[in-house]
């Protein structure tokens, strides 16, 4: 994996001293008691032998031990130094990677307090991405953040809409499983409906991941959705329903044929 700003350095590169540099001049704006030259040799020891998940969890905990406040003392600093909206689909990775130990932060730390880190992960994914952060809380939450999901479904930031499907995929790269929807998928459905004619390419993605995930598990479930969806011309929803099918039409299932093929025509090219 790499980072797109520069594709001959490994993206678990950018994760040590000089992200840590970054974050602490940021901190020290916010906080001015921030102990930054310790902070910053602190990631900088503890990175160096790490991956990529090893170093974003290194400098987590180094802002856990150089910011020695309450949880909604340190949400509110690392808040208040995020910046503006991301206004674009693009870049969540690109200039939004040093936001990652923040959401993991959250992740980690905040999992006691529903309310606080749902809001942080709500700012968070508008300049980054919440998809993983979300996770543990709708684990340890379900009714709860299903509720959720499907008010950020209907919000008017793509990110926050986006983060509603891609924040429950079942089976999200990069991520646990969540168990609970492998079983079933049936509460994500009600979100999935609000998305079908979303005019985001960068929502029907996930919204198509997720039903690819969900057929892989529960395909009776998933093609029934889809067999429905599929009455729909709206060209959003046929785009989601081919997008979601990609890997049934490589198995030349006729079922999925069926639902992507023109009206009027015998024959799937």
């Amino acid at each position: 994996m790499t980072n797109n700003n520069n594709n001959s350095i490994k993206l678990k590169y950018y994760y040590g001293k000089n992200l840590a540099i970054l974050l602490a001049d940021k901190i020290c704006r916010a906080y001015p008691s921030f102990r930054r030259q310790q902070f910053i040799d602190t990631v900088d020891r503890k990175t160096h032998d790490l991956e990529l998940k090893g170093r974003i969890s290194a400098i987590t905990e180094a802002l856990h031990e150089y910011l020695p406040l309450p949880y909604a003392e340190v949400v509110k600093i690392m808040v208040s130094i995020l910046g503006p909206p991301n206004p674009h689909e693009t870049g969540m990775f690109k200039e939004g990677y040093w936001i990652m130990p923040i959401a993991f932060f959250v992740e980690t730390h905040g999992i006691n307090d529903f309310e606080l880190s749902t809001d942080a992960i709500y700012q968070i994914t508008q300049r980054s991405t919440g998809e993983y952060a979300v996770r543990p809380f709708v684990v340890k939450y379900p009714k709860e953040m299903t509720l959720l999901m499907l008010q950020w479904s209907l919000d008017s930031n793509v990110h926050v809409r986006r983060l509603s499907s891609e924040g429950l995929r079942p089976r999200l790269p990069w991520a646990k499983k969540l168990e609970q929807f492998v079983s079933d998928p049936g509460p994500i459905l009600p979100i999935l409906e609000n998305l079908k004619e979303d005019e985001s390419l960068f929502v029907k993605k996930s919204v198509a991941n997720n039903i690819n995930d969900i057929l892989k598990d529960n395909y009776d479930i998933g093609i029934r959705l889809l067999k429905r969806w599929s009455r729909s011309q709206n060209t959003n929803t046929r785009w989601i329903i081919k997008h979601a099918l990609r890997n049934e039409l490589k198995k030349v299932n006729t079922e999925a044929i069926n639902l992507v093929k023109p009206k009027g025509r015998n024959r799937y090219p």
